[in-house]
């Protein structure tokens, strides 16, 4: 679709120039300023006013950006403010069902794995656990060129398991299984971020990789969920109508990996992980049975993919 809009004019100028210091000033106030809030207003209007295909580029892929804009500002606004920390329970529910013996001891899978550590678990579990920001990017990547329609409702499934996560952490706030092994029970407000299990493979090769992400952390009573399990099966529903086999089996290989690596390093209970697949489920029934049919719904995707496909 082409128009004889022009690349750059004042009032594209203005809006997206507005929109820059409005998000700057009220990152800012909410959460404070960082560095990487002046990169992603720099990238964004980088791509928008390079060229027409990188504005369509970026103008598509602002549905991540709202996502981590989201994620970002929830800093702001505490889960445990909200609603008691569930600690004790979750862990004691987690024992319950999926406890295993080790010396006559009931442990729970995070304890029995953390007794049972190996390096190329250590390792793998590393690998497949920082693909669960880099391959829903690259496949939506893969759908944007491949099927701009696609593309939009993979994103915006991406988006809709987020809200839904979120909304989930503010009813039911949970620490994560390295809390209780650092701290136990006792909840303690402020907790940093950690990067638990996943710490042995920073050391094993020498690098500050999940150090460096989760010293970023939102929010650590955020466990329940998990949305790192989530988004695999999303890209792997999304996959199996776009890609063919060899990639179908490639993501749900990660998908099982990034399943395991949560409850070895003890990001996640066993409990977490489901909930977080059953979350993607309930994102995908949702957005193809009520949403597509919406529409409301319809015209705001129609609308995106105008724009994206505008010249």
């Amino acid at each position: 679709m082409t128009t004889n809009k022009r690349l750059f004019d004042i009032k594209t100028l203005l809006f997206t120039t507005s929109i820059s210091i409005a998000y700057l000033l009220l990152s800012a106030w909410l959460v404070g300023f960082k560095t990487d809030q002046l990169w992603l207003v720099v990238i964004f209007n980088s791509c928008y006013y390079f060229s027409w295909p990188t504005r369509r580029l970026i103008t598509g892929f602002s549905i991540f950006i709202v996502y981590w804009i989201l994620f970002d500002y929830m800093k702001a606004f505490p889960n445990y403010l909200f609603n008691t920390v569930h600690i004790r329970d979750l862990y004691e529910t987690e024992k319950s069902i999926f406890g295993v013996l080790v010396n006559g001891v009931k442990v729970t899978p995070n304890e029995y794995w953390l007794l049972h550590k190996y390096t190329w678990l250590d390792v793998m579990s590393g690998i497949f656990y920082l693909c669960w920001v880099p391959v829903p990017l690259l496949f939506a990547g893969y759908l944007f060129y491949k099927d701009t329609l696609a593309f939009l409702h993979f994103a915006i499934s991406f988006l809709l398991v987020n809200l839904i996560g979120f909304v989930l952490y503010y009813i039911y706030p949970a620490a994560p299984p390295w809390y209780i092994q650092l701290h136990g029970f006792e909840f303690i407000a402020h907790t940093p971020g950690n990067s638990a299990g996943l710490l042995r493979f920073d050391q094993y090769l020498n690098i500050d990789v999940f150090g460096s992400l989760y010293s970023k952390s939102s929010n650590v009573f955020a466990a329940m969920p998990s949305l790192h399990s989530a988004y695999p099966l999303i890209v792997l529903y999304y996959a199996r109508k776009h890609a063919n086999v060899f990639f179908q089996v490639v993501f749900g290989v990660i998908a099982v990996g990034i399943w395991f690596s949560a409850i070895y390093n003890s990001h996640h209970y066993i409990l977490d992980v489901a909930a977080g697949i059953i979350c993607a489920i309930i994102t995908i029934i949702f957005y193809r049975r009520v949403l597509m049919v919406s529409p409301i719904c319809n015209r705001f995707t129609m609308h995106l993919y105008k724009l994206i496909n505008t010249k």
